[in-house]
């Protein structure tokens, strides 16, 4: 930038600051001034403490339910042979932290009380240390209970609620695998477990996963032993599942073994999806305070126009540029945004991080008793908030800009 546009553009600047500190002149213009910066104050404070909330539900719906079920899966048609080898060459991909065997299926399960549909997952309890990882210790000292031949199993807290069982009593569980038919028609299979240990995660797979040894549940389906098909993945952000899994079919390709992938979005995507639907639509309505805020600054700088419009004919007939004109109008509406912009960022920031202490306090508890709300604050969605902001509100200064830009001088000071 040349020394002489640094010269105009200090000039509009410093013309605009004078401006914008004299407007006490016209009361109105400053009621309507002050709303502005408030409701770009409100609004942004607002979207950053929603924002936050939103993303920490669905942090937490991410650790409590995809550390639970299998964020990606290989099904292969044929035993893998060599299935210690594919692990070892999956752990090479970027993105996956281990890859395990593991078998499911979908079953009933039955105490002297009641009946539930539930999933069953075959797990080898040596191989899941990721998985106890990412549960936080929750299943560390169940899975050591699971022993093959001993049929033992671990049930959700809120399935083993509905049935009314607690550990060391017995369930049959019944699978849709294995049926063998009888003169007296399909028999499904069928064996009893005792219950080893009993999870809680705080979701709703609390309802509807079981877990038992890898042998015991190719015994309940009626499979050959220690026939390995699937592998179940870890993934350091379950989200990236679908990008991953053409590479880890090609990997598979190249050894010659056809093999498909399912991931978690075929069971629980459409929760997160619902829950990415309403994070969205929160903020294109918290987005609307913004905007209405910016329209308050287009009034506010359309009643200086018109009150500054013999100042502005006599600084154009001083040589002033329309460039220069439009800037001095810009960085007036420009200063009001960044206030209630830097205003917005600061209570924001500090209502989110004091949010569950400030709740507390007041004796408030959305989720229940004894429970706080998730807060995560993303710096990037931070910045988006930031420069939205900041466009919308230099597009609203744009038209009273122009329109004091316009002004004739000859006209506006013939009766002066």
């Amino acid at each position: 930038m040349s020394r002489w546009a640094t010269m105009n553009f200090a000039l509009s600047a410093h013309i605009g600051f004078r401006y914008w500190r004299a407007r006490k002149a016209n009361a109105f213009a400053s009621f309507i001034t002050f709303f502005a910066v408030s409701g770009i104050l409100l609004g942004v404070a607002a979207l950053i403490i929603v924002s936050s909330v939103m993303n920490g539900l669905e942090g937490q719906l991410k650790q409590r339910i995809l550390g639970a079920v299998p964020q990606l899966t290989v099904n292969s048609e044929q035993a893998l042979t060599h299935w210690h080898a594919n692990v070892a060459e999956l752990k090479t991909l970027p993105g996956v932290l281990a890859a395990t065997p593991s078998i499911a299926t979908q079953a009933m399960v039955q105490s002297p009380s009641n009946i539930s549909a539930i999933q069953v997952y075959g797990i080898y309890p040596e191989y899941e240390k990721v998985l106890e990882g990412k549960m936080q210790g929750v299943l560390n000292a169940h899975f050591s209970q699971l022993i093959p031949g001993k049929y033992r199993i671990i049930l959700g807290s809120e399935l083993a609620r509905r049935l009314d069982v607690s550990i060391g009593e017995k369930v049959r569980v019944l699978s849709a695998e294995g049926v063998v038919y009888s003169p007296f028609g399909p028999v499904p299979s069928q064996r009893k477990f005792v219950v080893a240990g009993i999870f809680e995660m705080g979701s709703q797979v609390d309802a509807s996963l079981a877990y038992v040894h890898y042998e015991d549940a190719q015994r309940l389906m009626r499979q050959p032993p220690g026939e390995i098909k699937h592998l179940r993945l870890y993934l350091a952000d379950p989200f990236n599942a679908e990008s991953l899994s053409s590479e880890v079919t090609n990997l598979f390709k190249r050894q010659g073994i056809e093999v498909t992938t399912s991931d978690w979005r075929d069971t629980y995507g459409h929760l997160f999806s619902a829950v990415k639907m309403e994070k969205n639509m929160m903020s294109l309505m918290l987005s609307l305070i913004i905007a209405v805020a910016a329209f308050n600054i287009v009034s506010a700088l359309v009643m200086m126009v018109v009150d500054k419009t013999t100042d502005v004919a006599v600084l154009k007939t001083q040589g002033l540029s329309t460039a220069n004109v439009m800037g001095i109008f810009i960085f007036q509406g420009s200063l009001n945004a960044i206030i209630g912009l830097v205003l917005g960022l600061i209570i924001g920031v500090g209502l989110t991080l004091n949010l569950n202490t400030m709740m507390n306090s007041v004796g408030i508890s959305i989720l229940g008793a004894g429970q706080s709300l998730p807060v995560q604050i993303e710096w990037s969605q931070m910045s988006w908030i930031v420069i939205g902001t900041l466009v919308i509100t230099f597009c609203a200064t744009l038209y009273p800009a122009f329109r004091a830009a316009k002004v004739q001088p000859a006209t506006a000071l013939r009766y002066e």
